[in-house]
């Protein structure tokens, strides 16, 4: 009797130990599924606002791309607003565009003539490889420099690390875009010029639209090196600004982290100062820091007209002041309908990254 009994035991006792596990488990998946009903929800959202506030904006498409002599035929201006289907109402118009949007079809750019989604596969990856790299210099060097102004409190370290991060957050982007072509390209001739590659230099087999990235799987490594020279400088421009407010969120994150009752315990218990920094501190301070990180990159990716501008850097910047000027609406409704799936992205890892770092977020 004993001998049958002992296997039924150990067999509950694993069942239990799974269900345990599996129930362990559970509240991150929850946590996952809200989080991605939820931006689909804001997708559909994003989708009603991009089109309304673009229709709310003053001023007639066809007035602003058919020029003033075809503007004063009436007949012309029915016929460009029949072909656009901007006689129709606005619900009806929503409607059809939620259509095309669903078989991936953006409209056609008034502007260059081809359709919206073309032009912004050529923009997109442009900034997408700008934005990364500056976010991730500045997530470097803003968190290392925010853990060290805090460990030094009030010490001279202390001071010339908050002073430099209150002198990048203040200066104007486009101003020091400018101050750094002018120095490091104009007089010291230490950096590339405008544009993504030298005059001359074929840009690599088109997969993901990111030059370095393509370079490296075509074997490239001129392309690669001339592509990464012309990311240098705007990048670093891109940086200064994000590198100023991480420093500050991590100087302020770790010393609130630092006071809490559960690192007082950890030094009491002898640990050493690299364990207690890098398993309760530096975990405690990353949920602030990760929200403004994700802001930033969001800002980036969607911000950077001027300093675009400025580089003749061919991205979604300058791609989106060229639709606005010309009232090319497709090309602006698609431009704030990927500004906006952006921000969801961003938004939705930095809530996975919250479950993954705090549990007491994925129950919650």
């Amino acid at each position: 009797m004993s001998q049958m009994s002992a296997p039924a035991s150990a067999d509950r006792a694993r069942r239990r130990r799974s269900g345990s596990a599996s129930r362990h488990r559970r509240p991150l998946v929850r946590f996952l599924c809200r989080r991605a009903g939820v931006a689909l929800l804001l997708a559909v959202g994003v989708t009603l606002v991009t089109f309304v506030l673009t229709n709310l904006v003053p001023g007639d498409p066809a007035t602003a791309n058919l020029g003033e002599q075809a503007s004063s035929d009436p007949a012309a201006v029915a016929e460009y607003r029949r072909q656009h289907g901007l006689d129709q109402p606005l619900p009806i118009q929503y409607a059809r565009y939620l259509e095309d949007l669903a078989r991936g079809d953006l409209g056609q750019s008034q502007q260059s003539h081809q359709p919206v989604l073309t032009d912004l596969r050529a923009a997109v990856p442009a900034t997408m490889e700008l934005a990364a790299l500056a976010i991730l210099l500045s997530l470097l060097v803003g968190v290392a420099s925010g853990v060290v102004s805090a460990l030094h409190r009030n010490r001279l370290g202390d001071h010339v690390l908050r002073v430099l991060s209150l002198l990048f957050v203040s200066m104007p982007t486009f101003w020091l875009a400018l101050v750094a072509f002018y120095v490091f390209f104009d007089q010291l001739g230490w950096a590339a010029g405008s544009g993504r590659l030298d005059p001359g230099v074929t840009a690599p087999a088109n997969v993901t639209g990111l030059y370095t990235v393509d370079a490296v799987l075509a074997g490239q490594w001129f392309t690669f090196w001339n592509a990464v020279s012309h990311l240098i400088l705007p990048a670093l421009v891109l940086t200064a600004h994000t590198v100023g407010l991480l420093t500050r969120f991590t100087r302020s994150a770790v010393l609130e982290v630092l006071s809490q009752d559960y690192v007082r315990s950890a030094r009491a218990k002898g640990l050493p100062e690299r364990t207690v920094l890098v398993h309760y501190v530096l975990r405690g301070a990353l949920v602030p820091v990760i929200t403004v990180a994700g802001l930033a990159f969001g800002a980036l990716l969607s911000g950077t007209v001027l300093v675009e501008s400025i580089f003749a850097w061919p991205g979604l910047g300058g791609y989106a002041f060229r639709s606005a000027t010309t009232f090319d609406l497709p090309a602006v409704m698609g431009v704030g309908l990927v500004i906006g799936t952006i921000y969801l992205f961003v938004n939705l890892a930095v809530d996975v990254l919250y479950g993954v770092i705090d549990p007491r977020a994925r129950v919650q």
